[in-house]
């Protein structure tokens, strides 16, 4: 049977979920408009840097809980890798719609807005409440993929 729209763009956001070299949580973000795939972005260090899997986890080492004290990474999350290649190569996201593996945190969701993208649609939960009532003041539909 034929993919919905969402079903195909979802089960694409997690293939390039695998790219990542975190070693807590593999995540993956595409950006749409028009049913097009504009940019892929997944959660890694900065190009050129070692990865985690390298160099290990300066998060685990000092016992940081997910959700909180995101500058204690070394990595760029998925949807800002996807935000800064449709800025590298002139890409106008604006109006689209953004799939991600998991909820965007709220330095993502800040990010989504200023970008103008219209939907986010998430295939998992993350500890940001934040986050949420952002997307819901900005006007930004946040779908939980089933």
């Amino acid at each position: 049977m034929r993919p919905s729209w969402d079903e195909y763009f979802m089960e694409i956001t997690r293939v390039v979920a695998t790219r990542s070299t975190c070693l807590r949580r593999k995540v993956g973000a595409i950006i749409v408009k028009d049913n097009r795939i504009l940019t892929t972005g997944y959660n890694g260090p900065p190009s050129g840097l070692s990865h985690c899997e390298v160099v290990g986890c300066i998060r685990d080492k000092y016992k940081i809980p997910s959700g909180e004290r995101h500058e204690f990474c070394r990595g760029l999350h998925a949807e800002q890798n996807a935000l800064i290649q449709a800025a590298v190569h002139g890409i106008a996201v604006e109006g689209g719609t953004i799939y991600v593996t998991h909820q965007p945190c709220v330095m993502c969701t800040k990010m989504i807005v200023n970008a103008k993208l219209e939907k986010v649609v998430i295939g998992g939960d993350y500890p940001d409440e934040l986050a949420r009532s952002i997307f819901e003041e900005a006007g930004i539909k946040l779908v939980r993929f089933k």
